[in-house]
């Protein structure tokens, strides 16, 4: 969570994805033990660099991760700022976010956070040695939860259900990528099979749509 995320949850005064928790306390406990598990195990690759007695020279590897990490907080935290400006505009009040980095990519802020802890794992591979590779599973862990569980598929399918009557978003969401940044016109000629095995268009974010019977 980034802290430009942060900043608008404390100007919103709420985060409503965590309305139905708050009135179940043991979902409210199940769900910070695992918000707890996803900090241990995506930080797995700072801490093994921070434990290792290992100090080797500056290596190519360091300077793409750090490179990586510093585009995908970049991008995160500006993606973050834009739809913060966009639901702080009263003319906006009702609609979903389609300016700046969301112009290219449904989730630009995921794909900055993906992108950065693929960088700090990255960075860290010089002083990996045996068994301390098991760090991958780290932004593999975070990658697989945005794409299958926690990320993506709640939020696209709570924008299919306020939007999906709307044209104008249903050629939006056929014509911008879920995660990877791109052109809307490339994007939108790109053969299906093609944005499924390359750019994560994935069936189950259509689950919103099938439930209001767009697609079936």
């Amino acid at each position: 969570m980034s802290p430009t995320f942060l900043l608008m949850i404390l100007q919103w005064g709420e985060d409503r994805r965590f309305d139905e928790m708050r009135k179940n306390l043991g979902k409210l406990a199940a769900f910070w033990l695992f918000q707890a598990v996803w900090v241990w195990t995506v930080s797995l690759p700072l801490t093994i660099v921070n434990a290792s007695d290992r100090n080797p020279s500056v290596k190519p590897q360091d300077i793409i991760g750090w490179i990586m990490w510093f585009v995908g907080i970049s991008i995160e935290a500006a993606a973050d700022q834009q739809k913060l400006n966009f639901k702080n505009s009263p003319a906006n009040k009702g609609k979903w976010c389609n300016v700046g980095l969301w112009k290219y990519t449904r989730h630009p802020n995921y794909f900055g956070e993906i992108l950065l802890w693929w960088g700090i794992f990255v960075g860290s591979t010089p002083v990996l040695d045996g068994a301390e590779w098991l760090v991958v599973f780290g932004p593999i862990f975070l990658t697989f939860l945005l794409l299958f569980v926690s990320g993506i598929p709640i939020l696209e399918e709570s924008a299919d259900k306020r939007y999906s009557s709307l044209e104008e978003y249903r050629i939006y969401k056929n014509t911008t990528s879920p995660l990877v940044p791109l052109p809307p016109v490339m994007y939108g000629n790109l053969p299906s099979w093609f944005k499924v095995a390359f750019l994560f268009e994935f069936p189950l974010y259509n689950r919103g749509l099938v439930r209001e019977g767009i697609l079936s």
